[in-house]
């Protein structure tokens, strides 16, 4: 192989992936058997089943038992938006965001106090092992789940408060803002930072996703006068949706 030259198995890689977007072989057809790319492309077994590899871990194909290798659907992604901080009584931004998008999205979550681990304490400027609480949330658009969240508050801040249950009292489902205000701490600023890595097991099964696939984390956290009174994790599936960002000047 010279300098710069793909490796066959790569090669192969990329005129059956051509071949899937431009639709000649179109979802739910059988992917060539590994028998046929031999002969076809003229490479060794090693090649073809390198080249399948490779489209099973772009999420492009996927193996069905005793059946073969098909083309997935590849679904066309959607819009999560994430727009600076508007007011309104009684919304948190999940909701305030879906509704400008047009649809109708719901959640479900659990709260539960334990000991902040290393990497929230230092996230939330608290010391390990501090008592917080953490809220997980499944998002869903039309029954659809969309996204996860988890979400750690400083019980130091909200402890022994009317808001100490995001999701349970009088402002349960209201946003960070409003919940903080009710106890006299002024939200002044909120920090993302978007990442992207391959979603846990776990993750991947509660959004319907397949081993290999690609999450986006944006990693969230909500400041009043600088000290940090909330830090999330939102974790999206990248196959389904962009995360787009609309922010005003000022």
């Amino acid at each position: 192989m010279t300098f710069g030259e793909q490796p066959a198995y790569l090669r192969v890689a990329s005129d059956l992936r051509e071949k899937i977007v431009n639709g000649s072989l179109p979802p739910h057809t059988r992917l060539p058997s590994q028998a046929r790319i031999r002969e076809e492309y003229g490479v060794s077994d090693t090649v073809a089943l390198e080249a399948r590899k490779v489209l099973m871990a772009e999420g492009l194909v996927e193996g069905r038992s005793g059946s073969g290798t098909y083309v997935r659907e590849r679904p066309v992604p959607r819009r999560i938006a994430r727009s600076g901080y508007r007011s309104a009584a009684g919304a948190s931004p999940f909701r305030q965001e879906q509704t400008a998008e047009g649809v109708h999205g719901t959640w479900e979550s659990r709260s539960e106090q334990e000991g902040a681990s290393a990497e929230i304490a230092e996230r939330l400027g608290i010391e390990p092992g501090d008592r917080v609480m953490r809220t997980r949330y499944t998002f869903r658009e039309a029954g659809e789940p969309m996204m996860l969240s988890t979400s750690w508050e400083p019980l130091a801040v909200t402890g022994r408060t009317p808001v100490m249950l995001p999701e349970e009292g009088p402002l349960g489902g209201c946003g960070v803002v409003e919940r903080m205000a009710a106890i006299d701490v002024v939200v002044d600023n909120v920090a993302e930072q978007v990442g992207a890595r391959p979603g846990l097991a776990e993750e991947l099964l509660a959004l319907g996703g397949v081993p290999g696939h690609v999450v986006m984390v944006i990693e969230r956290t909500y400041y009043a006068s600088g000290r940090p009174v909330e830090t999330a994790d939102v974790v999206v599936p990248a196959d389904r949706f962009r995360v787009a960002y609309h922010l005003p000047v000022r």
